[in-house]
């Protein structure tokens, strides 16, 4: 677990593997053996913001569809190695929040995300008309990116000028990422740092991680779920 699930989290863990236990026992035995969660720290986001002139917000903060591959979400980040920079790109599945494709580089441009979104694709085949949001960075709007969502058959939608808050799922991802494995590491190299990374990705956010949102359970679960229901 990384050391990265509160007193809830690790309640429902312990629930799982046969102990019965409750919130504030497993509370009081982890201040006893000060077990701390790692947290994000607190940012403080806009509300406003002017609208895109590219792509209008579809999305419109529906951060909660019912179907899978019909709403994903996009973003970049930027983690400190000992050779430079290196960015990542994700696409997010807005139903079930797992991360359906990564893509890294050592420059933030156009070609790092539409290789993450061919790879998105590529892995979930989706239907056309899957929306996908971004922020307005020059990355998303940029004519080569959407000249590959209109290939591919996805339409775009872009958040306000400004306001993280629209495109919420994806930061919070950041967010995770960052304060449960990222800020305690020092990567010497690009190599070192994508792989770590791609260990937090698949084998613990998509196939462990608990998200409230799902009910407790994990991304991979929750498509389980999903497709027996089907």
């Amino acid at each position: 677990m990384d050391a990265t699930y509160g007193s809830r989290r690790m309640m429902i863990e312990l629930q799982d593997l046969g102990f019965n236990v409750g919130r504030y026992k497993v509370r009081s035995l982890m201040r006893k053996h000060k077990l701390i969660a790692k947290r994000p720290r607190l940012h403080r986001y806009p509300n406003g913001g002017r609208p895109s002139v590219i792509a209008p917000n579809h999305l419109n903060r529906q951060f909660n569809p019912e179907q899978l591959n019909t709403h994903w979400s996009g973003d970049i980040t930027y983690i400190r190695t000992g050779q430079g920079w290196l960015y990542l790109a994700v696409i997010v599945d807005l139903c079930s929040r797992k991360i359906v494709s990564w893509a890294f580089s050592d420059k933030p441009n156009s070609e790092l995300t539409v290789r993450a979104l061919r790879l998105a694709v590529n892995k979930r085949q989706p239907n056309t008309g899957v929306i996908f949001h971004s922020d307005q960075g020059a990355q998303y709007t940029s004519e080569t990116f959407q000249c590959c969502l209109r290939e591919l058959g996805l339409q775009s939608s872009m958040s306000r000028a400004g306001n993280c808050l629209d495109n919420a799922v994806t930061e919070r991802f950041f967010r995770s990422l960052k304060s449960e494995r990222v800020n305690y590491r020092r990567y010497q190299t690009r190599h070192q740092a994508q792989a770590d990374i791609i260990d937090y990705i698949e084998p613990f956010y998509n196939q462990k991680r608990r998200h409230y949102k799902l009910g407790n359970i994990s991304p991979v679960q929750y498509e389980m779920q999903l497709m027996q229901c089907a």
